[in-house]
């Protein structure tokens, strides 16, 4: 079994940091919005479907620095601020299977995510939605993350906190357990993953090596 994880909201617990950052940055561009609307309509989405869609139906330009400043404030703020998921590295220590990353962000922010949490050593294989055509919820990543790790779809197992990442796990034909222990994670986020298709939710950490062994 290949164990495919999601980065932020899984691995590092970066959304609530990045969705108030999202935020200020979009407002500042004259397109209003705050944390939660961020939290809300683009967790899990890459950077480039966000600008489309934004731009789509809002009916506005952002301006082509847009994705510079953005990554420029976070990468200063990751630095600083960003924490690991409680209890990540020992579930993960725990579970001797092939692993890897399969996330909606740049590589540059995800290695810089892995690195100030102290877990790039755990993953030497790590892809980016920008080595596919489309990012979650289609299968595109998963399906790459896959073939490049000599995996078949379905013996692969996907950790996501996001409903577009549960949706393009399962498009993938992929089992997929739900994550809900992250700091962006409200009361009823477990329900939504349900919701999309994951069959099993968990909101700690410690919980993972006894789920990932009860889908072997």
């Amino acid at each position: 079994m290949l164990l495919i994880f999601d980065c932020d909201g899984v691995l590092v617990d970066s959304e609530p940091l990045s969705c108030r950052i999202d935020a200020e940055i979009l407002t500042e561009c004259g397109v209003p919005y705050t944390a939660e609307d961020v939290a809300r309509d683009f967790t899990g989405v890459s950077i480039k479907d966000q600008i489309a869609r934004i731009e789509s139906e809002r009916g506005v330009r952002l301006p082509d620095d847009f994705t510079e400043r953005l990554n420029r404030t976070l990468f200063q703020r990751f630095e600083a601020e960003l924490k690991p998921i409680a209890g990540v590295r020992d579930a993960i220590l725990s579970l001797p299977l092939p692993r890897c990353v399969a996330s909606s962000s740049i590589p540059e922010r995800i290695a810089l995510s892995l690195r100030v949490t102290g877990l790039a050593d755990l993953f030497d294989h790590v892809f980016s939605s920008t080595q596919v055509a489309r990012g979650k919820p289609a299968p595109d990543l998963f399906l790459h993350a896959a073939a490049q790790m000599n995996a078949r779809p379905e013996d692969c197992l996907v950790v996501e906190d996001s409903v577009a990442g549960v949706q393009a796990a399962i498009a993938a034909g992929m089992r997929v357990i739900g994550f809900a222990g992250g700091g962006h994670c409200g009361p009823d986020h477990a329900e939504k993953l349900r919701r999309a298709g994951a069959p099993v939710v968990i909101d700690r950490m410690a919980e993972l090596p006894e789920t990932v062994r009860g889908s072997v």
